[in-house]
């Protein structure tokens, strides 16, 4: 029925309401006046005079008592996530062997049917059931036992069985089958019901026992990280924040080591903030005590140490968990301050070798971080590209609004660009662990590592800020699921070092290679821009990077003859700088690729619009000069005491 039918039904309607009370009202005077019902000077009763009761009935007045109305809207519902990604479905075309390409591709459009079918449904119910804890049991005894709900129990169940951490370490693929381990985790990330947090230490644990040799005390833990089996398989913690500082561990450090006759050590200290303490073992970091009482300070006094979280008989080895983290986001994964007192530990690293020997460790984490940014990005994204495709508003769907689309193309470049910059960090990665890499190759990816972190760490936030904005008030709403998308996001920034932590990180990597990593990334980024240099299509894009490139090299001459302090505050955009040229490099290489979709090349010119090297911006503004940084600290503590006191 037209929309102008309708309209003239409902007034009909209406009308026959308001006849059928003025009926009524006559019939309650005469008979008020003792007159009967067929006195009354109107037409007898008869079908034709029934009808506006009928009508009446089937208008049913849909807001009356407990009726709320006919319309619903329909929610964004979730599709096969592998099989609606044309970026990651072309990005394994071309890179990966045909043999590999058709096993793969067939195990993550399995994989992407399960999520739907069961996993999302999981992740939704750690979400509403998070853990909390019980001090003691019922007679008094100090349990200290982290409740879970069973959906995060079974998430254990099914991380084993997909081999989440077991694909990067069978390597049946060889340098491949790290990547595939990382599609897969991409898929699963925005489901996981955060369990991919212990996933990330786990692998990260599997990676540091694997580059110390695999020696004879962890090949069993080895084995139990890199299970496909649910009943043996365990996840690991990484127990280093502690209350004097997170990523200074070098001066945070206060857990002690007292070596014990059988070789093993006691530990004694406070944990801050442990991640994932429901795990099954866990590495930190500790300082050994020699036999007059004294420790080594600062990075030099501190070992690696692993431990099992239970002893044999399931209590708990020497640990007290004081209290759970009341968190922004990730409520769904337990995370706990520790008091360690007299925990039975094995020291696995060199003496005084700790933070170099848990490295490997660090490099994992943030690709995993990395991984759940992109992802997040990428199912904001297509929930409500979705949601846009039934939501009816303002004469049309919104996906026919221009402005919307635009807005949403804006999302889709950075989700692109990040997904990108992530699959090479992968790709360096397994190369790496099957001794297939150059020396460029190595160089690129210490260098590259920190800066896909941080980069699309605050990508993450913004796009998923702005993807509420697609849902409207529903966007808003926290039993529609979406806002755990954008509190969830807040912490990619924060865990594995903010992002001047990670900014400064960058510049020693530059100054501890002297540096060869500038030198890998500047021959890396012009080697991805020679093929697309004489596709017409791509030529602007190729050229803005190109200059992006050499206002980058002019900045780092410049930078080598300013004074102390000029490139800390640099840093950040520098960093920025770095992450924007190469993913626009990626963009612009992909595009140039002979299967590439019009959508890839349009892709590759927008990201190119921007400012690609903002660091050369802000140098030429003059926002790194000698007087910037106290002008930066009067700006923001103007008016303020502590300002006066220094004064």
């Amino acid at each position: 029925m037209s929309r102008a039918k309708r309209g003239m039904r409902l007034f009909s309607l209406l009308v026959a309401q308001r006849n059928s009370k003025n009926l009524y009202r006559r019939i309650q005077y005469q008979s008020a006046c003792g007159m009967s019902s067929r006195s009354i000077a109107s037409p007898a009763v008869s079908p034709e005079n029934n009808r506006p009761h009928a009508l009446l009935e089937e208008l049913k007045m849909p807001f009356s008592h407990a009726l709320i109305g006919s319309f619903f809207q329909d929610q964004p519902r979730l599709g096969n996530q592998f099989l609606e990604d044309s970026l990651l479905q072309g990005y394994l075309k071309r890179h990966l062997p045909p043999v590999v390409l058709e096993e793969a591709s067939q195990d993550l459009e399995r994989f992407g049917r399960r999520l739907v079918d069961e996993i999302d449904s999981l992740g939704r119910e750690c979400e509403l059931n998070p853990p909390h804890l019980q001090h003691y049991d019922a007679w008094g005894r100090r349990v200290d036992h982290i409740i879970t709900c069973p959906a995060w129990q079974k998430m254990k169940v099914v991380s084993a069985e997909e081999g989440l951490v077991a694909e990067a370490y069978e390597r049946k693929y060889s340098s491949w089958s790290r990547l595939i381990q990382i599609v897969k985790l991409y898929l699963y990330s925005p489901s996981s019901g955060l369990f991919s947090c212990p996933l990330a230490m786990t692998d990260g644990a599997a990676k540091v026992i694997e580059s110390l040799g695999m020696p004879d005390a962890l090949q069993d833990a080895f084995g139990h990280l890199t299970s496909r089996d649910p009943k043996t398989f365990w996840t690991s913690g990484q127990w280093m924040t502690e209350r004097k500082g997170g990523s200074d561990v070098a001066h945070g450090t206060e857990t002690v080591a007292h070596a014990e006759a059988d070789g093993t050590y006691k530990l004694y200290g406070y944990k801050w903030f442990t991640s994932a303490t429901d795990s099954d073992m866990t590495l930190t970091l500790g300082r050994v005590v020699d036999a007059q009482g004294n420790i080594m300070p600062s990075t030099k006094g501190l070992s690696l140490f692993y431990l099992e979280v239970r002893d044999a008989q399931g209590q708990l080895n020497g640990i007290q968990i004081q209290r759970l983290k009341d968190k922004l986001g990730t409520r769904q994964l337990p995370t706990a301050e520790l008091l360690l007192d007299g925990v039975k530990a094995l020291r696995i690293s060199p003496e005084g070798r700790g933070v170099s020997s848990i490295s490997n460790m660090l490099t994992i984490t943030r690709i995993h971080n990395t991984i759940a940014a992109a992802a997040c990005m990428r199912r904001m994204i297509n929930l409500a590209r979705e949601y846009a495709s039934k939501r009816f508003v303002f004469g049309r769907l919104i996906k026919d609004h221009p402005l919307h689309m635009q807005t949403m193309a804006h999302m889709e470049v950075q989700a692109r660009g990040a997904f990108l910059f992530l699959m090479e960090v992968a790709r360096l990665l397994g190369l790496e662990e099957t001794n297939m890499t150059t020396e460029q190759d190595e160089h690129l990816l210490r260098l590259l590592t920190p800066i896909v972190k941080l980069y699309t760490g605050k990508q993450a936030i913004a796009i998923a800020s702005e993807g509420l904005e697609c849902f409207g008030g529903q966007g808003y709403m926290e039993d529609t699921g979406l806002p755990a998308l954008l509190r969830d996001a807040q912490v990619l920034t924060i865990w594995e070092g903010t992002t001047n932590v990670l900014s400064l990180d960058v510049l020693r990597s530059v100054v501890k290679s002297q540096g060869r990593v500038l030198s890998a990334f500047f021959t890396s980024a012009q080697e991805k821009l020679e093929a697309s240099s004489n596709i017409p299509s791509l030529s602007q894009s190729t050229s803005r990077l190109l200059q992006a490139l050499q206002n980058l090299k002019d900045f780092t001459r410049k930078a080598g003859m300013r004074e102390s302090g000029f490139l800390e505050l640099a840093a950040r955009d520098f960093a920025y700088s770095l992450a924007r040229i190469y993913m626009g490099c990626l963009l612009v290489d992909h595009a140039a690729w002979t299967e590439a979709t019009e959508s890839d090349v349009y892709c590759a010119q927008r990201w190119s619009e921007q400012d690609l090297c903002p660091v050369f911006t802000a140098e030429a503004a003059g926002c790194y000069n000698g007087d910037a940084a106290s002008m930066d600290t009067r700006l923001v503590y103007e008016k303020s005491p502590f300002l006066k006191e220094r004064l």
